[in-house]
C-alpha cells in the first residue's frame, strides 16, 4: 500500500491515531522503533532544531524538503508534514505540494495564517481572508499527483476570530476539497467536542506541551472521534530537557558518571540508526582483495 493510502485509511478509521513529530531521521527512526503507525514531520521542530529559532515563520520549503527527503528514506513510515502556509499564494502552494510530494510526503498541513506564520500556541497571530485560503486548498488539492495525498487543511482563526468563525472556515476549507481538518488551538474540551462532531470530515487535535488545548487522553479523544493527534514537539522537549541535565552535571563534576542513566548507550545509539542493516549491506558488496 502506497503511504499516501495508508495514512488516508488511518484517519479514516479516526480512532485519536497518535502521530509524535520529527525534525529530523533519527528522531523518526526512534518512532518507527517504538511501533507508531505514522509520523509527523514537524516545522516547529525544524526551526528549532535546524535554525535554533523559534517557529514564527523563518523556514522555508527547500529547508523543510531537504529535512523531509532522509527522513522518508530513514523509516518506513506515512510521514504527515507540516507546509506552513504554503509559502506564498496560491501558485507557491502549487509548487510547494509537488516539492515536498516528491521529498515523500504522504500529507501536507496547510494553514490560513499571515505569512509569515507563527506558532499557534503563540500570541500575535493574523489569519488571510477565508476566500485567500479557500483558493490555496483549491491549488493544492489541483497540484498533487497522488490523488490520496491528504491535504490537512488548519485554521488558526480561533484565537483571531473566535471558534465559531474558526468553525464557518473549516466547513468552507471542507467544501474546497481538503480531506482532513484542522482547527487550531481550542481552550476547552467542549470545543474539541464540537470540532469531532461538527465536522463531516476527519479531524487533527494537537496537543502541545504547555499550550492552549487541554490533553484528555488518546482514549477520549478516540471516543470524540478525532483522526489524529499530534504530538509534534514531545521528543524534541524531551531531548532538550535531558541535553541540559547531562551538560550541566558535565560542566560541574567534569565526568558523565552521575548521568549515565540519561544517556543512551552505545549499542542502543547503533540500533536506532540502524547500524546492523548497514553492516549487513557492507558484508554483502564487499570486494575480497584480489577480486
Amino acid at each position: 500500500m502506497r503511504h499516501t493510502t495508508r495514512l488516508k485509511t488511518l484517519l479514516a478509521e479516526r480512532r485519536a491515531l497518535t502521530l509524535p513529530g520529527a525534525a529530523n531521521a533519527m528522531f523518526a527512526r526512534v518512532i518507527e522503533e517504538q511501533g507508531f503507525e505514522a509520523c509527523y514531520v514537524t516545522g516547529a521542530g525544524v526551526a528549532n532544531m535546524h535554525l535554533g529559532a523559534p517557529d514564527i515563520g523563518l523556514t522555508t520549503l527547500t529547508e523543510i524538503a531537504n529535512v523531509l527527503a532522509p527522513i522518508a528514506d530513514a523509516v518506513n513510515l506515512p510521514l504527515l508534514v507540516d507546509a506552513d502556509t504554503g509559502f506564498g499564494n496560491g501558485l507557491n502552494m502549487a509548487r510547494t505540494v509537488r516539492v515536498l510530494e516528491r521529498a515523500g510526503a504522504a500529507g501536507l498541513q496547510i494553514e490560513d495564517q499571515v505569512f509569515p506564520k507563527r506558532c499557534g500556541h503563540f500570541a500575535g497571530k493574523d489569519v488571510i481572508s477565508c476566500a485567500e485560503m479557500v483558493s490555496k486548498i483549491k491549488a493544492a488539492v489541483d497540484a498533487r499527483r497522488d490523488g490520496d495525498l491528504q491535504i490537512v487543511a488548519r485554521t488558526d482563526a480561533r484565537a483571531v476570530e473566535g471558534f465559531n468563525a474558526a468553525m464557518d472556515r473549516a466547513h468552507a476549507f471542507i467544501e474546497a476539497g481538503a480531506d482532513v481538518l484542522f482547527v487550531e488551538a481550542p481552550v476547552s474540551l467542549e470545543e474539541m467536542e464540537r470540532i469531532a462532531r461538527d465536522l463531516p470530515v476527519p479531524q487533527i487535535a494537537n496537543i502541545v506541551f504547555g499550550g492552549k488545548t487541554p490533553d484528555p487522553g488518546r482514549a477520549r479523544l478516540k471516543e470524540m472521534g478525532f483522526a489524529g493527534v499530534l504530538y509534534a514537539n514531545a521528543l524534541l522537549q524531551a531531548a532538550l530537557r535531558t541535553s541540559y541535565e547531562v551538560l550541566e552535571s558535565l560542566r560541574e563534576t567534569g565526568s558523565l558518571d552521575a548521568v549515565a542513566h540519561r544517556l543512551a548507550s552505545f549499542e542502543e545509539r547503533q540500533r536506532s540508526v540502524a547500524k546492523p542493516h548497514w553492516d549487513a549491506m557492507e558484508a554483502r558488496y564487499k570486494v575480497e582483495a584480489g577480486e
